[in-house]
Formats: structure tokens, sequence, C-alpha cells
């Protein structure tokens, strides 16, 4: 009888987890310049615990560079900076 119990327990906080983390990346963000902030919400939607992150923050920065979103002269230091805060998502 106990087993069952603990089984459900350990269900529910399961994705209390992931979305703690996500609130954690959130709240990272949000004290990020514009420029970083612009490739977190362009990225925090793809990150998975499988996610090449490196490779999904280089895809996302080139093309917002590409599209004149964000500056290129910026792009290193804001996409470094996003990382900090996906890794929390992932």
């Amino acid at each position: 009888m106990m087993t069952p119990r603990i089984l459900f327990v350990a269900a529910l906080l399961v994705p209390g987890a992931a979305f703690a983390d996500q609130a954690a990346g959130n709240a990272c963000a949000a004290k990020l310049p514009a420029d970083a902030q612009t490739i977190y919400n362009a990225s925090v939607g793809q990150v998975t615990p499988q996610t090449d992150l490196r490779a999904l923050i280089t895809d996302q920065t080139k093309s917002l560079v590409m599209a004149g979103t964000i500056q290129r002269a910026s792009a290193k230091p804001s996409a470094q900076a996003a990382a900090k805060c996906l890794e929390l998502v992932k």
C-alpha cells in the first residue's frame, strides 16, 4: 500500500521541478540586456533536456542578427548571457 502512494507523490513532483526551472530561467532572463533577452525568448521554447544549447543559441543568434533584430556587435556577449539563463531551463 505504501509503494503506490510514494510513486504517486513522486510523479506529482516531477512536473513541479520542470516548472521551477522555467521560472528560474525566466527570472534570470528578466535581468538581461535587451539583445540577450531577445535571444533567450527566441530559444527558450525549443529547450529540452537533450537540446544542444550551443547549437540552438548559435542558430537563433545568427537568425536574429540577419533579420536585424539584434546588433551584430552585441551578438556574442548577448548569446553568452542568454546561455546562462537557458542552462537553468534545461
